[in-house]
């Protein structure tokens, strides 16, 4: 098997297409969830709704670990299989359901599912590409799973702004499950033999116990993750807050859509640059960077009221986050053995999305206790305190 993305183009493309319809289905929930809960349901803590976005956090990180755990043994497009299947009955769920219980068990599933397919996608690229474009590879696999989370988030938004906030924004759900279901099924193939490749030409030593190494032990794994657990915290917090703080300000939903779906969109879109750029200058100067600006604008957020000050505010986050999020994956791959490199970003995914846990746990407590505003802040500081010490740990 020959590595490489122009040797591998076909099937390269194909996980990238696969990879937006997983992004465009958590993007379905990201710009109406707060409106959803209070209209449907009359749930108007922001703890309660943020507790339903921990919920699908939990169940994604756990689904990463054990996607990275599993993927040699069970084989990367079988898992991503199973990810589709169990995407199905979601938005079934959410049509339907009475119960807002229904509702976090679906975003439960729904965890499950960009668990299993986007840590599926992510590993095959790297496996496909080698080391020479592991950034590009990166940039280009989030570009596309976060401009579809962000161009979903606006459709959403308008189908419930026109038509009401079920069933139809949840219609796309179908539709994106079924297409990345049967795309899996029939046209993606397995790239372990890929890894086998790769590793033949590796004099590098495997590690022991993969899991402590990527936690705590490498220091520049543990720095690289535990950025990226800060980085999902802040994220938790703009999906279940964002919303609650715009509404705050009396704008309608068609704006509030615009604003929070800008973010991912330029998310999406910055990484084509970063991630190549990745490939060419120190990842940790572009890690660092990124951290930074995402704490100066989660500060800076609740100073401004303005639609078009509050709409720079979500591009610049989004910028933020471009530069960090390809370059996370690829710096952990850059310190792995191929080997041991699924079970190594499986264990980073895993502490990244109980990011989300955290995040969406602890803005609610204190959105609930002292206000959003006061929820947005600390979120800032601990954003910064998160830049600070990756560009101390990191090697």
């Amino acid at each position: 098997m020959e590595l490489g993305l122009a040797k591998n183009k076909k099937q390269f493309i194909l996980l990238v297409i696969v990879n937006a319809f997983v992004g465009g289905m958590v993007g379905i929930e990201r710009s109406i969830f707060p409106e959803f809960a209070e209209s449907v349901f009359g749930v108007e803590s922001a703890t309660a709704i943020l507790s339903s976005i921990a919920a699908f956090g939990l169940s994604k990180a756990i689904a990463n670990y054990f996607t990275g755990r599993w993927a040699n043994r069970v084989g990367r497009r079988m898992l991503l299989i199973y990810g589709w299947l169990i995407a199905l009955p979601v938005p079934f769920m959410l049509i339907y359901t009475n119960s807002w219980s229904v509702v976090v068990l679906a975003n439960v599933l729904l965890g499950i599912n960009q668990g299993l397919t986007w840590s599926s996608t992510v590993v095959m690229k790297i496996d496909l590409v080698g080391e020479k474009d592991r950034g590009l590879a990166m940039g280009l696999n989030e570009f596309a799973g976060y401009l579809a989370v962000g161009l979903f988030a606006f459709l959403s938004s308008y189908l419930a702004s026109s038509y009401g906030l079920r069933p139809f924004p949840f219609y796309l759900g179908i539709a994106l499950s079924a297409l990345g279901l049967l795309f899996s099924i029939f046209f993606v193939r397995d790239t372990i033999h890929h890894v086998r490749a790769e590793s033949a030409g590796k004099a590098e030593s495997k590690v022991e116990k993969v899991f402590w190494e990527t936690t705590w032990r490498n220091p520049t794994l543990n720095a690289i993750t535990q950025a990226g657990f800060v980085n999902n915290l802040n994220d938790g917090m703009i999906w279940g807050l964002l919303p609650i703080f715009l509404s705050s300000l009396a704008f309608g939903q068609n704006e509030i859509g615009l604003i929070a779906g800008a973010y991912p969109v330029v998310w999406g879109l910055g990484q084509l640059v970063t991630g190549k750029l990745g490939d060419h200058i120190r990842k940790k100067k572009l890690l660092f960077l990124g951290m930074l600006l995402q704490g100066v604008v989660i500060l800076a957020l609740p100073l401004f009221g303005e639609i078009h000050e509050l709409l720079s505010l979500s591009i610049l986050l989004g910028m933020g986050t471009a530069m960090v999020y390809p370059n996370f994956l690829s710096a952990v791959a850059d310190a792995t053995h191929p080997e041991q490199r699924a079970e190594s970003i499986g264990t980073f995914r895993l502490w990244r999305d109980l990011g989300y846990v955290f995040g969406a746990l602890l803005s609610g407590f204190i959105a609930d206790t002292y206000g959003v505003e006061y929820a947005i802040e600390s979120i800032g500081v601990l954003t910064l305190f998160s830049a600070l010490y990756l560009q101390v740990r990191m090697k």
